[in-house]
């Protein structure tokens, strides 16, 4: 493992707004950990920190009906759409492009954290998340990811808990 661990008293790589999120939260002690390479995928940030892909939190935003939801999904999975749609009860369910993403996260693909976006939106979290006792999210860059257990991470991003994971065929 090749990153640098950061408490939050030393927040020199951890993105200003998400530093904010968190004092706003009022998560004082978490750990963040810096990597010298992006990971912006759920498999090199699982490579990196070291842990299983399934404790990886990937924060995708979807646009329904013309707004953006974020659902939040262990990196072993993929989020089925036909499930967030009937969750929401929303008419249409897409991914969002990276000017919707970084326009209602204030974030870039790749380093989007589960709290701590300039526009409020609905969130959904995928129940598999809930299987480990420990998970790995974005901090605001590429280049940062931070551990929290699965409930707290739900409840501070103010998530709804659904089954929304695709299933094998």
């Amino acid at each position: 493992m090749t990153g640098s661990v950061a408490r939050m008293s030393e927040q020199t790589s951890v993105h200003p707004r998400f530093a904010a999120a968190l004092a706003d939260l009022g998560i004082a002690d978490v750990e963040v950990r810096t990597f010298p390479d992006a990971t912006r995928t759920a498999v090199q940030a699982a490579e990196a920190v070291g842990c299983e892909l399934g404790q990886i939190v990937k924060s995708l935003i979807f646009e329904a009906d013309g707004g953006p939801v974020l659902v939040l999904m262990d990196g072993a999975s993929r989020v089925d759409v036909g499930l967030v749609r009937a969750e929401l009860g929303a008419e249409t369910v897409r991914r969002a492009d990276a000017a919707l993403v970084r326009g209602a996260t204030g974030y870039a693909i790749g380093g989007v954290p589960p709290f701590g976006h300039v526009t409020a939106m609905p969130v959904l979290a995928d129940r598999g998340l809930l299987a480990h006792d420990v998970v790995w999210a974005a901090a605001g860059t590429p280049h940062t990811v931070f551990a929290l257990g699965p409930k707290a991470l739900v409840a501070h991003a103010g998530g709804s808990l659904a089954d929304l994971r695709e299933q094998a065929r």
